[in-house]
C-alpha cells in the first residue's frame, strides 16, 4: 500500500526542487535524490515507489521549474494530491508524467503516514475506509502519463504515423 506524505499550503517550487541545484544538476535520476530537500530533509530517506504527495492550496508556487515535478516523478510519486495547484505547475507536472489531482476533501481528510491508493481511471482515492471521488483524469491525459510525459508520448504518436 502506498503512503501519504502531507505538507500545506503555498509549497512552492523552490522547496520542492531546490534553486540552488537548477543550473548543477541535469540529470532527471539525480533530480529526485534532492526532492523536497529543503521542507523535508527525510523524504528523499522515507519515500517509496506509488507513495502520494499531498499539499494544500497553490501547491507548486513559485518559478517554472520542470524540475519541482520532475524530481517527484522520479522518486516514484505516483500523484500530488492538493486543493489547488499553481497552473504552470499542473501543466509541468503532466508534461513531465507526473499525475496531479485537485480534491479539497481528500487533502482535508487526509494526513502524513496514511495508506491510500489512488485508481487515476477512475477517480477513486481509497484510505482505509474513506473513499473520495475525484476528477477522473481525460484519456489524452492518461496516454501523457502512461507513456512518461509529453515528449515521450509525442514522440511515440509520430513514429506511429
Amino acid at each position: 500500500m502506498s503512503k501519504v506524505f502531507k505538507y500545506g499550503d503555498d509549497v512552492n517550487t523552490d522547496v520542492i526542487f531546490p534553486g540552488k541545484y537548477t543550473y548543477t544538476v541535469s540529470d532527471p535520476k539525480e533530480m529526485a535524490q534532492y526532492a523536497m530537500e529543503d521542507l523535508d530533509p527525510d523524504f528523499v530517506k522515507n519515500v517509496k515507489a506509488g507513495d502520494v504527495v499531498v499539499g494544500g492550496k497553490n501547491f507548486g508556487c513559485g518559478s517554472s521549474r520542470e524540475q519541482a515535478a520532475t524530481c517527484l516523478r522520479e522518486i516514484g510519486v505516483k500523484a500530488v494530491i492538493a486543493e489547488s495547484f499553481a497552473r504552470i505547475y499542473f501543466r509541468n507536472a503532466i508534461n513531465c508524467g507526473l499525475a496531479v489531482i485537485e480534491s479539497p476533501e481528500a487533502v482535508a481528510a487526509l494526513s502524513s503516514g496514511d495508506e491510500i491508493e489512488v485508481d487515476l481511471t477512475a477517480g477513486i482515492v481509497r484510505s482505509g475506509e474513506r473513499e473520495f471521488k475525484v476528477p477522473a483524469l481525460p484519456p489524452e491525459v492518461m496516454e501523457i502519463l502512461t507513456d512518461g510525459g509529453l515528449i515521450p508520448h509525442t514522440i511515440k504518436k509520430l513514429t506511429a504515423q
